[in-house]
């Protein structure tokens, strides 16, 4: 049931971060605030696919 997502910063597109999540628990994308090495500060991750 568990899926591997990819996490991708919402200011200068790039993937980040990935993991998995449990698609019964949470059907809908996630947004993390998280940090990105490139920008050099926190910002919000979406999932992708």
């Amino acid at each position: 049931m568990r899926e591997i997502i990819t996490l991708e910063c919402a200011d200068c597109k790039r993937r980040n971060y990935s993991g998995a999540k449990n698609k019964r628990n949470t059907p809908d994308r996630l947004e993390l605030r998280k940090y990105c090495r490139w920008c050099r500060k926190h910002t919000v991750h979406k999932e992708t696919r």
